[in-house]
C-alpha cells in the first residue's frame, strides 16, 4: 500500500472522496462529501468548528469501512443544524455530507 491513497467511495448510491495517509502509528482518514466531511481522530475538530464546516469525527478506525461502521463521536454545530448527531453510525448519516 502506498503512503497516500485517494479513492472514490460509493455509499448509498452517492459518491465520496476518500483520503488515507499512512502515519507512524495509525492511518489518517478523511471522507469528503458534497457539503462536508468525516474525519478520524487525527484531525482537529476545533478548527473545523471555527471555520464553520459541516464535519463529523469518528475514532479508533483504520479503514474507510471502519469509518462507515463507526459511531460519530463529535459533530460540528453546522452538522447538527442538518441533523447529524453524535452516537449515530456514520454510514447512516453520510448521505447528509
Amino acid at each position: 500500500m502506498s503512503e497516500v491513497e485517494i479513492t472514490r467511495l460509493k455509499v448509498q448510491g452517492k459518491e465520496f472522496l476518500g483520503l488515507r495517509v499512512e502515519m507512524p502509528n495509525a492511518p489518517l482518514l478523511l471522507i469528503k462529501g458534497t457539503i462536508g466531511f468525516a474525519m478520524c481522530g487525527y484531525l482537529n475538530p476545533s478548527t473545523a468548528e471555527k471555520l464553520g464546516d459541516v464535519a463529523v469525527m469518528v475514532s479508533g478506525v483504520n479503514t474507510f469501512e471502519d469509518m462507515l461502521n463507526a459511531k460519530i463521536k463529535w459533530s460540528s454545530p453546522k452538522a447538527k443544524e442538518i441533523g447529524i448527531e453524535e452516537g449515530r453510525i456514520l454510514r447512516d448519516e453520510i448521505d447528509k455530507l
